[in-house]
């Protein structure tokens, strides 16, 4: 592929995004901004879940049928509630756990082309963990199941979890707009009129920083991915960068996947909590939940623990691929910095989707989505806050997936939290471009879907990959290249 149309092509990766049907968003009249909550607040005691929502929240049953905050009955983009019994998991017949085909998936993902995976299923208290490939190409050291990784956006459903235990206690208010906490954050009529909750399901409108963080994407290069390796930046200048980027749509009138908004998110728990925001969610959401292998690194670049080297390939222009494990993620913040383990995630999740992290009312909320389709129309998944859903043979499952230079890693699981699938890739933007810039399904994809598919459905829908129905995993890769 010639340079310049290669340039084009990541050019337009860069800014890809997906819209939904949606109105115009309404302004709202300067002086309706609610006062923030009041600084100085006491770090909050250790939180026990489940419980009711705290009185004054407005999630508590008191509040039903009250008004809105300035904003949240806005034209925005239309969000479906999970009703009770709805989007359960539902097999068509159950299946145990088969191990030997589990591997066998995974083997063939890494014949295929992926350099290493791992992988770990769990279906109520029956598990398997396994993995394929090698950690390291100079030394062909294997790849592990417990193995460490970088897993990108997965951040974003713990901050949501942390900005919705916020939520609980009625420090937050969801439709209120973000500058009733941060007024000098978001400047001007943008900050009265982007609510906390068009930041959680990315319906702000504000641009991604990444391009900014990382300039040479447009050459295409990947200097400014080199020369930054160990680069410290602040929150504020990631919000900077976003703010200063092309807004994708007015607020609330589109999705558009923007990590400023989670970044957004991060500050605002500074200022309701009193303590940072990773502090905050490694108290209140990671041990809350007992992970033992799931940390933010601040300023270190090194990964701490067993971790396979993390390989990029740039949609091809780095050939071979070239490790990124030793960084500085303070560019990816509470956007996407956190590590973890494939067990780790499923712990986390389920917890989350079992109540054990937010109340009842909370949870509902986070799964109120907008559905996010493709370029030809199809909904691919449907987003929360700080959560998807999609629909496979078998039911819907919720998570999401994590995208960091050199690494990929998706989560999954029902509805009732019984069934789970993480799996972890240590090789990144492996597949090539389209014309509108958006990745090509590669060979790799159909055999990691083939895994995926007998992990959570079972080998009837395994069987499907073949016969030509096709199923995308980690689907906001292919909907926003960039991470």
């Amino acid at each position: 592929m010639e340079t310049r149309r290669l340039r084009r092509l990541l050019a337009a990766a860069a800014l890809a995004t997906a819209a939904v049907t949606a109105g115009t968003a309404a302004a709202v009249p300067p002086g309706d901004v609610r006062q923030a909550t009041p600084a100085g607040l006491t770090p909050p005691l250790p939180w026990t879940a489940p419980l009711p929502a705290a009185p004054g929240s407005p999630l508590a049953p008191a509040q039903s049928g009250a008004a809105q905050s300035a904003g949240a009955q806005s034209a925005e983009v239309q969000r479906t509630q999970v009703q009770d019994g709805a989007g359960t998991d539902v097999r068509t017949a159950p299946f145990e756990l088969d191990g030997a085909k589990l591997q066998a998936t995974l083997d063939a993902t890494h014949q295929a082309g992926m350099t290493g995976l791992f992988s770990a299923v769990r279906d109520g208290d029956a598990s398997w963990q396994g993995a394929s490939g090698v950690a390291d190409t100079a030394t062909g050291r294997p790849v592990r199941a417990d193995m460490r990784q970088r897993v990108g956006s997965i951040t974003k459903t713990f901050v949501a979890t942390a900005v919705l235990q916020q939520v609980d206690r009625g420090r937050v208010r969801l439709d209120d707009p973000i500058a009733a906490y941060l007024p000098d954050l978001v400047p001007g009529p943008r900050g009265r009129q982007v609510t906390v909750r068009m930041l959680l399901d990315h319906t702000s409108g504000i641009g991604d920083y990444v391009p900014a963080a990382f300039p040479s994407l447009d050459d295409p290069s990947p200097a400014s991915l080199d020369a930054n390796r160990y680069r410290r930046l602040s929150p504020k200048q990631l919000v900077a960068w976003g703010l200063a980027a092309k807004p994708t749509g007015d607020p609330g009138q589109n999705w558009s996947y923007s990590n400023t908004n989670y970044v957004i998110l991060g500050l605002l728990l500074e200022k309701v909590t009193g303590r940072s925001a990773t502090d905050y969610i490694t108290a209140n959401v990671i041990r809350r939940a007992g992970l033992r292998h799931t940390y933010f690194p601040g300023g270190d670049p090194v990964i701490h623990g067993p971790h396979p080297k993390m390989y990029e390939s740039l949609y091809g222009v780095l050939d071979p691929p070239r490790d990124y494990s030793e960084y500085d993620m303070s560019w990816a913040s509470t956007a996407g910095s956190l590590v973890s383990t494939a067990d780790d995630l499923n712990h986390f999740y389920r917890d989350l989707l079992t109540g054990g992290l937010t109340s009842k009312d909370a949870l509902a909320e986070m799964q109120k989505t907008v559905p996010v389709k493709d370029a030809t129309g199809q909904t691919v998944l449907d987003y929360g806050l700080g959560i998807y859903a999609v629909n496979l043979p078998c039911g819907r499952f919720w998570g999401h997936d994590g995208l960091v230079w050199g690494a990929a890693t998706q989560s999954l699981t029902s509805q009732d939290g019984a069934r789970q699938l993480t799996f972890a890739l240590n090789r990144a933007r492996y597949q090539r471009l389209d014309g509108q810039g958006v990745p090509i399904p590669d060979p790799i994809d159909n055999a990691l879907g083939a895994h995926a598919l007998q992990a959570l459905c079972g080998p009837s829908a395994a069987d499907s990959i073949a016969s030509g129905t096709t199923t995308r995993f980690l689907p906001l890769g292919f909907l926003t290249p960039n991470p």
